[in-house]
């Protein structure tokens, strides 16, 4: 009886896998695809090397006048100057610190609600939804606990910029579940008022809603009831991008299987029991990546706040070049503006990423 020594597999040959293999394969596999590969990375790295001559070797960093910026290079000293500006808009200087410790609370919050070991996320959730605005509140306007009142007006920057986007984010999302069920509903009243409210507010470009939270809303308001500029813009972030996540959240309706409700039916649960416990994490689950979007697209559109006399990170930036001491660097300005919004919706991004692999969303197989 024969016994054979089966040997183990060879490894496959080191040129065919990994990244070199890969260029093998997609980059160098004929002697045109190899000259074209070559021809566009040497254009590729002659116009890297030149962002990064102009933003990092010849760049001027440290100063307080436009004098500091003698070189070829890209004035960042510039940004330096205007940075507390950039970041807090015209708030007094003497209370930055009320900013500062927003920023830092917030960025602790976040910190705890998106690493998983955190004990007690649930609790610390129900505390930053509705605990922690009236604190965010009182700390940047003041007038309690001898604070003294900063008005709206002279907020500006990315403490504007981060106080209607976390404001839209965290108050449209349950306005839109709620849109959302009413449009599904089987009561045809409350299914036409949410079907008219969604259609008029996505029917309306989000600048048109702002000039009408500005001018309009005052005009049904008693002088007694005058209300806050940013409280305005506010109002009217909230209510347009509800509008657009009761659609994203219907479309995760409509994605649950018949059976699913059926199965509710089935156990006795109430209406209210079977969204809350079976159909709404699901549908929920489910759009993670379109709700981001939302959300990526929200925190953007901020930047239109500027129409209606509000400064926020572009808004300053716009302000900061128009300066005639700083005449000629509005690239930079730019710039700064794109890397700040560049990062939190980046970083949103990833998180959603995180959040699907975490579900399995999409029903991956």
């Amino acid at each position: 009886m024969n016994h054979h020594n089966f040997q183990p597999d060879l490894p496959p040959p080191a040129n065919t896998v990994g990244i070199i293999g890969w260029a093998r394969q997609h980059l160098f596999s004929s002697i045109t695809n190899s000259i074209v590969t070559l021809f566009l990375a040497y254009f590729a790295i002659m116009g890297l090397w030149a962002v990064i001559q102009w933003a990092f070797i010849n760049a001027d960093w440290i100063g307080d006048t436009r004098d500091a910026c003698s070189s070829d290079g890209a004035c960042w000293v510039f940004i330096n100057v205007r940075f507390d500006q950039f970041m807090f808009g015209f708030y007094p200087a003497d209370q930055l610190w009320r900013p500062k410790l927003f920023y830092f609370t917030l960025a602790i919050f976040i910190s705890l609600l998106v690493i998983e070991k955190t004990p007690g996320r649930k609790w610390i959730w129900l505390f930053f939804v509705n605990v922690y605005p009236f604190f965010a509140a009182f700390l940047l306007y003041g007038g309690v606990f001898g604070l003294e009142v900063v008005d709206t007006h002279l907020w500006g920057g990315l403490l504007v910029t981060l106080v209607i986007a976390i404001v839209g984010i965290v108050v449209s999302l349950p306005i839109g579940v709620a849109l959302a069920l009413g449009r599904r509903s089987e009561m045809p009243i409350i299914r036409s008022i949410c079907t008219v409210y969604i259609e008029i507010w996505r029917g309306v470009p989000l600048i048109t809603v702002l000039f009408m939270a500005s001018v309009l809303l005052p005009l049904f308001l008693t002088s007694e009831m005058e209300m806050d500029k940013l409280f305005r813009a506010l109002i009217g972030v909230v209510l347009f991008s509800a509008a657009y996540m009761a659609e994203v959240i219907r479309g995760g309706l409509q994605a649950i299987p018949r059976g699913q409700y059926e199965a509710a039916d089935a156990l006795g649960l109430s209406y209210w029991k079977s969204m809350y416990l079976i159909v709404l994490p699901q549908a929920l689950k489910i759009t993670i990546p379109s709700i981001v979007n939302t959300f990526i697209g929200l925190f953007k559109d901020t930047s239109l706040v500027l129409i209606i006399g509000m400064f926020d990170v572009l808004g300053i930036g716009q302000a900061a070049n128009s300066d005639p001491d700083w005449l000629g660097f509005a690239t930079e300005s730019y710039i700064f503006v794109a890397l700040v919004f560049w990062v939190f919706c980046f970083s949103m991004s990833r998180y959603s990423i995180f959040l699907e692999n975490k579900l399995h969303t999409g029903h991956k197989r």
